[in-house]
């Protein structure tokens, strides 16, 4: 997967690369138990999915989000279409979690509406 990303992977990566979130490590394609989650902040116990039409209400994504859940880490799902265009959005979002230990995972990609603050998080 890590060799042919989706477009949306690779914006996503390009988002979360490099710490641009200010100090904060990504890691793309990563193992945890017998799943592969696209990206994981460890140090926060983050989880970041980027999904296409085929994630739509999954019954197999939320029983994986169920058990990821149960190690401690939070997952967010964006739509694809939502990474690529509105790009500052899902940057605002993920900084939001970021800074919010204390939130819900998202059992399904995140609508427009709700997206927290990005200021200062985002270096290039």
């Amino acid at each position: 997967m890590r060799s042919e990303p989706t477009d949306a992977e690779r914006a996503l990566w390009q988002l979360l690369r490099a710490k641009r979130f200010v100090g904060y490590k990504f890691k793309r394609q990563v193992p945890i138990d017998r799943y592969i989650v696209d990206f994981v902040c460890f140090a926060d116990r983050l989880i970041i999915e980027a999904d296409g039409s085929q994630h739509a209400e999954s019954d197999y994504d939320a029983e994986r989000d169920a058990y990821l859940a149960r190690q401690g880490f939070r997952v967010l799902r964006f739509w694809n279409n939502d990474i690529l265009t509105n790009t500052e959005g899902v940057g605002e979002a993920i900084w939001a979690a970021l800074q919010d230990e204390t939130s819900t995972p998202s059992p399904q990609p995140l609508s427009r509406k709700g997206r927290g603050a990005f200021e200062g998080a985002h270096n290039g």
